[in-house]
């Protein structure tokens, strides 16, 4: 019994080393390859869920918002609009 306690003392830290190790590792990487830097063009404005396989979202890209509807057999356009201003809220 007391060797598989010290069994666990010694793993458990190191098997969260190892994945805390893994999450920098990819995050790094991300940034060396470019991927979520710079502006974005494509934004999710909103997501609403309508059934367990269908969904609906507003896509902001370049200055329109664009709804599509979302299923298990791919996205549809169902309507577009220039995107709306932002406003902020000031207290």
């Amino acid at each position: 019994m007391l060797w598989y306690l010290l069994k666990l003392a010694v793993m458990l830290p190191l098997i969260a080393l190892l994945a805390w190790a893994a999450l920098r590792l990819a995050k790094k990487m991300q940034e060396r390859a470019g991927i979520g830097t710079g502006s974005r063009s494509i934004r999710i404005v909103e997501t609403t869920m309508l059934s367990p396989t269908l969904k609906l979202a507003v896509i902001e890209f370049h200055g329109r918002e664009i709804l599509v509807s979302v299923s298990r057999s791919g996205l549809t356009r169902l309507a577009e609009a220039s995107a709306r201003a932002q406003f902020e809220v000031i207290e």
